[in-house]
C-alpha cells in the first residue's frame, strides 16, 4: 500500500526484454533505500513493483505481461523520469489517500491551461472507470494522489499547485500523454458490496440504474 505522496523522481536506467516481459532498472535519485530489501514493493508511476535487486541509489524490477498491458510502463524509454514511492508503514503520515499500486486503466491528458500559479488539467478516463470518479473525490494519476475538481462524463479536471508540479513528473504532462489511473479503493469495494449476492454471478452483472432502483436506491418517494 502507498499514499500517493511522491517521495522522489527517478529515471529509467535500463530496459531489458526477458521472454515476453521486461526488467526495468531504475535510478532512484533522492529516494531513501537504506531500509529497503529485495522483495519490497516500490511504486513506479503508480504501479506497485517488487524489487529484485538493490543498489544504494537504484533497483531493478520485473514487469509482467499483465502489467505491461494495463499500464504505461511498456512505453517507457531509457532516461524517462518516474514518480517513486516506497510502501507505507504504520507510522507513515497518510498525506494522500490509500493507494494499492494496482492500476485500473490508462487515462489521457486532453487539455492543460494555467490557473493563477497552478496548472489545470483535463483528462479522459476509460468509460469503464467513469462511474468511480467523483467531484472532490480522490484519484491517483501516475502515482500522485490528487483531488478531482470537476467531472463531466468520462472527463475530469484536476488542479496542480506549484509544489506538485516541481516535485513530480506532472509538470511534463502535455495533451495526448497516457497516464496510469487508479480510482479510489472505497468506490470499488462499495460497488461490490452493493451487489450483494449478485456479486457471485458471472461477469457482466454490474450495477445498473434498474438494479439500484429495485433495491431502494434513488427510487422516487
Amino acid at each position: 500500500m502507498f499514499t500517493g505522496i511522491v517521495q522522489a523522481v527517478g529515471t529509467l536506467r535500463r530496459r531489458e526484454p526477458r521472454g515476453g516481459d521486461i526488467r526495468l532498472e531504475i535510478a532512484t535519485g533522492e529516494l531513501d533505500l537504506t531500509r529497503a530489501a529485495i522483495g519490497d514493493s516500490i511504486a513506479v508511476n503508480g504501479v506497485c513493483l517488487t524489487a529484485v535487486s538493490l543498489e544504494s541509489q537504484a533497483f531493478a524490477a520485473d514487469v509482467s505481461g499483465e502489467t505491461l498491458a494495463r499500464t504505461s510502463l511498456g512505453n517507457l524509454s531509457v532516461g524517462d523520469r518516474l514518480n517513486l514511492e516506497t510502501a507505507l508503514t504504520l507510522s507513515t503520515p497518510l498525506g494522500g489517500h490509500l493507494v494499492s499500486g494496482h492500476v485500473d486503466g490508462l487515462g489521457e491528458i486532453v487539455e492543460r491551461s494555467p490557473d493563477a500559479r497552478s496548472e489545470r488539467f483535463r483528462l479522459r478516463a476509460p468509460d469503464s472507470l467513469a462511474r468511480y470518479i467523483a467531484e472532490k473525490g480522490s484519484i491517483c494519476i501516475d502515482g500522485v494522489s490528487l483531488t478531482v475538481n470537476r467531472v463531466e462524463g468520462a472527463e475530469f479536471e484536476i488542479n496542480i499547485v506549484p509544489h506538485t508540479l516541481a516535485a513530480t513528473t506532472i509538470g511534463e504532462f502535455r495533451p495526448g500523454r497516457k497516464v496510469n489511473l487508479e480510482v479510489d479503493l472505497v468506490a470499488r469495494y462499495l460497488e461490490r458490496l452493493l451487489l450483494g449476492e449478485r456479486a457471485a454471478e458471472p461477469a457482466g452483472g454490474g450495477l445498473t440504474r434498474e438494479f439500484l432502483e429495485q433495491n431502494g436506491f434513488g427510487a422516487r418517494r
